[in-house]
């Protein structure tokens, strides 16, 4: 920027040139070094790290010799390239007493007064989730003759709208950098132009937005900048997610981590981190993350108006069937009201994490308020800050809310346009998820057909790439979940799903509870069967006879499958038969006394719930083998005690 006059001290400023600084008005040729060192570390090769140290060395030589330039330029070099760069309290504190008191010292009316005007709104805007302060300094910028301040001001108001509500606004200042940076002649000033207009472009789901990615990575083969090159490789770990290469989105995910550790970027923490849980996620594995998650959720490198990874930990712990702490991490997010949460750029990421957490908790009231605030962003992708982790279009988000909620028409109609979205964005593991979904909705609609025909396409797309998609532990239909017994097995119907399961003991017990759904049957009664009545007068059998004789039934025929899988040199069904003889073996033992007479019950209430718990438990693990989630849902519902229910 050009000098000015006026005899106050400070009236002069500096020059900040293509990749330094330029003239910088010091009196101390130390300070001047540290600053000319700084600005080329920080606009010529985006070391952040490098830069923090320099225009630190700078601050503490231009406040010891009163140079009121030096510690301004300092100041804003601390500031770095992003906005929000010290996430702490105190760092976050100091920055800004830094600047507070670099303006009391500087002529107010000077180019470098209203850089710093600029840094200060735009810190403050954005810890506070709003945007006023820094576009009413961004139009006192534009008025400036100077360029380099208009960039600035420019590029910082750019970060603070990264929400969703102002993807124009966006653009036009992205456009707008990338005009003013021929006029700076800063090559950092093009770069960002370019960078936001790419990160534009992602957000936005618009197909240009690889070119402009390619046009990114030129620029940077030609000189390198650590922390523009940092977004990069995020960006591109996206697309591998997309594309369901997910052991090398994982292996990029690493490399790209350790690129922004070396450049002093805070977020590659919270960036990997995002990353993986999005790899997790379609891979169905994010049990695993739970512990990482229960710390980084209060990581202080998150930035203050970053919620996402509340949302991320209730859908990590209500996969991993921790609801409690999925409800209570949920209830976290939604104690002042959905409503409240800052619109950063994490913002939709978060809402859409909510969603998930609710359908999978089965809570409408929390899918009702996500519905209403998500539904004018139907037409984004779900994306996280600069484009680092996609999580598909928000019409997924919608679709399952509203499946949640009961309004089954228009859960059909967003997770149709979900699957569109999504094939529109090439992220093959949101279609997959999608359309599994979309074939959820259809036949809770009552349309088995159309339902049958995608669901067996969402199968095969998920089996190819490794996807898993959760399914709630509760039915939003409502709909009963149906027993029939079929012969020697037991038929159980919920919705669109449908486990056999063999007939046992706990299965009887089981199809007692489920034909009761909300009442408590006590165990002495499932024991006795419907002689319960008289049957508590005297001790009642672990097995009744009926049982025993199914039991020695199946041992006999066990017996001659085994003979028969022998006889074929088939070792592996012989070894299949005789694990369950061994188990249907145990349980004749523990249930039958002297000359295979059944046992009695010396604490009739007691060992009849000894008997029914472990009777059904049994046959819950059986029914979670035959159909996880049908087994979830039971595990979550069924009751057992002295009294038993389920509960749905």
């Amino acid at each position: 920027m050009d000098a000015e006059g006026g005899d106050r001290p400070g009236a002069r400023t500096v020059a900040i040139g293509p990749v330094g600084v330029g003239p910088v008005g010091s009196r101390n040729r130390e300070t001047g070094s540290l600053l000319a060192r700084g600005a080329e570390a920080l606009f010529g090769d985006g070391d952040l790290a490098t830069s923090r140290e320099l225009f630190e060395a700078a601050y503490a030589e231009a406040e010891r010799t009163g140079d009121i330039n030096g510690i301004a330029v300092a100041t804003l070099g601390l500031g770095g390239l992003w906005v929000h760069e010290h996430r702490t309290l105190a760092g976050g504190g100091q920055l800004r007493a830094r600047l507070r008191h670099a303006l009391s010292l500087v002529e107010p009316a000077s180019s470098l007064a209203l850089q710093l005007r600029v840094r200060l709104a735009a810190e403050t805007d954005y810890r506070a989730g709003d945007h006023q302060a820094i576009f009413a300094s961004l139009e006192e910028a534009r008025r400036s003759v100077d360029p380099v301040v208009r960039a600035e001001a420019l590029s910082v108001a750019h970060h603070c709208v990264l929400g969703p509500d102002h993807g124009a606004r966006r653009a036009a200042l992205a456009a707008e950098l990338t005009e003013e940076s021929f006029r700076t002649g800063r090559r950092s000033d093009l770069l960002m132009g370019q960078l936001w207009q790419t990160v534009d472009l992602f957000l936005g789901a618009d197909p240009q937005a690889r070119r402009r990615l390619a046009e990114l990575r030129d620029m940077l083969a030609q000189r390198d900048n650590l922390a523009v090159a940092f977004v990069v490789g995020a960006i591109e770990v996206m697309l591998a997610i997309r594309a369901g290469r997910f052991a090398e989105a994982e292996e990029m995910a690493g490399r790209c981590a350790e690129r922004g550790a070396a450049a002093g970027d805070v977020d590659w923490t919270g960036w990997y981190g995002g990353q993986l849980f999005a790899i997790r996620w379609y891979q169905g594995r994010l049990g695993e993350l739970v512990p990482m998650l229960s710390e980084l959720v209060h990581s202080p490198t998150l930035s203050v108006v970053d919620n996402s990874y509340f949302a991320a930990f209730a859908v990590a712990a209500a996969q991993a069937g921790d609801r409690l702490t999925a409800s209570a991490t949920l209830a976290t997010l939604c104690q002042g009201g959905l409503d409240a949460l800052p619109r950063s750029s994490t913002w939709l990421v978060t809402m859409s994490g909510i969603a998930e957490a609710a359908f999978l908790l089965g809570d409408a009231d929390v899918a009702a308020d996500v519905y209403d605030l998500l539904l004018p962003f139907a037409h984004l992708p779900a994306m996280a800050s600069l484009g680092i982790a996609c999580f598909g279009s928000v019409h997924n988000s919608l679709g399952i809310s509203a499946m949640i909620t009961g309004d089954l028409d228009r859960a059909v109609d967003h997770l149709r346009a979900a699957v569109r979205a999504n094939l529109a964005l090439a992220h093959w593991p949101a279609v997959a998820m999608s359309r599994r979904r979309y074939a959820r909705a259809l036949a809770l609609a009552g349309r088995s057909s159309e339902a049958a025909r995608e669901r067996a396409g969402a199968e095969e797309e998920a089996r190819a790439l490794g996807v898993t998609v959760h399914e709630p532990a509760a039915t939003p239909s409502g709909r009963p979940l149906v027993c029939v017994r079929t012969g020697d097995s037991w038929r159980l119907e919920w919705d669109e799903r449908v486990a056999l399961v063999p007939s046992s003991v706990g299965m009887r017990h089981l199809a007692v509870l489920l034909a009761n759904p909300g009442t408590e049957v006590a165990a002495v009664d499932l024991v006795s069967g419907t002689d319960a009545a008289s049957a508590r007068m005297s001790g009642q059998p672990v097995l009744d006879e009926t049982a025993m004789a199914e039991y020695r039934e199946r041992l006999g025929r066990l017996n001659a499958d085994i003979a028969e899988h022998e006889a074929r040199d088939d070792e592996e069904g012989a070894k299949r038969c005789r694990v369950e003889r061994e188990w249907v073996l145990t349980e004749l033992t523990g249930a039958t006394g002297l000359a295979g007479r059944a046992r009695r019950f010396p604490d009739e209430a007691e060992r009849a719930r000894i008997s029914v718990g472990k009777a059904i438990r049994r046959v819950l693990v059986r029914v979670a083998q035959a159909d996880p989630a049908l087994g979830g849902h039971l595990r979550d519902t069924v009751r057992m005690g002295m009294f038993c229910s389920y509960e749905p």
